[in-house]
């Protein structure tokens, strides 16, 4: 490629780097807050995390919010999906340190998701994403269930109720994106479990955290998949 159509190619990506890295300074920002409206109204699960863990989930909601708007630009959807990103790194926090997915956060999580995704819909006048959208939430909470009934030791009720969410956003992208969306949370789930019996932290008998598998199958989606 000439020097020419290298410059072309990348000018929109040069153009879209202020606001990426403003969206990035958002979800910096955005992580502490969530991480205080936690403490606040879940204090079972006692207070604010640790300073390293603080600045872990700060910037790796930063990464992901610029990430995001580089993938979305300012389409009407981008917020939803930042709403995604700084709340799904918090559910993989507390999942990881406690085992638990909260209800409220879940719950907030489909409730907010879905009203921002309405409005974004208003406002594009795109009723057919919204519409998957919803579909994709059964349909992932229904499989979902069926696998808890068929093998309760392996997916948990937090996990069931968590795939309301994560299938409203695969769906919202597509029927494609909720089939491989879901099939790769499992794939990741395998991976960390293989991971941590293999560094010892876990046994085969073990509980093993899948909802952080879960959001970073949808996140790793949103960002990848066309």
């Amino acid at each position: 490629m000439s020097s020419a159509g290298i410059a072309a190619s990348a000018g929109p990506l040069f153009a879209a780097a202020p606001f990426a890295v403003a969206m990035g300074l958002l979800g910096i920002l955005l992580s502490p807050l969530a991480e205080l409206l936690i403490a606040r109204t879940l204090p079972r699960l006692g207070g604010l995390p640790g300073a390293r863990t603080r600045i872990t989930t700060a910037a790796l909601t930063g990464l992901l919010c610029a990430a995001l708007a580089l993938r979305f630009g300012t389409e009407w959807s981008l917020p939803a999906f930042l709403l995604l990103a700084a709340l799904g790194v918090q559910l993989g926090r507390v999942d990881l340190a406690h085992h638990l997915l909260p209800n409220p956060l879940v719950l907030t999580l489909l409730v907010a998701g879905l009203a921002l995704l309405v409005l974004g819909s208003s406002a594009a006048a795109e009723w057919a994403e919204l519409l998957r959208a919803a579909a994709g939430a059964a349909i992932l909470f229904v499989v979902f269930l069926i696998l808890a009934l068929i093998s309760p030791n392996g997916i948990g009720m937090g996990d069931v109720k968590l795939a309301a969410p994560v299938g409203l956003y695969l769906g919202y992208l597509g029927w494609s994106q909720l089939f491989y969306g879901g099939a790769l949370g499992f794939v990741l789930g395998g991976i960390l479990s293989a991971v941590l019996i293999r560094l010892k932290r876990a046994n085969l008998s073990s509980e093993i955290a899948f909802g952080p598998s879960m959001l970073a199958a949808a996140l790793g989606t949103a960002l990848l998949a066309s």
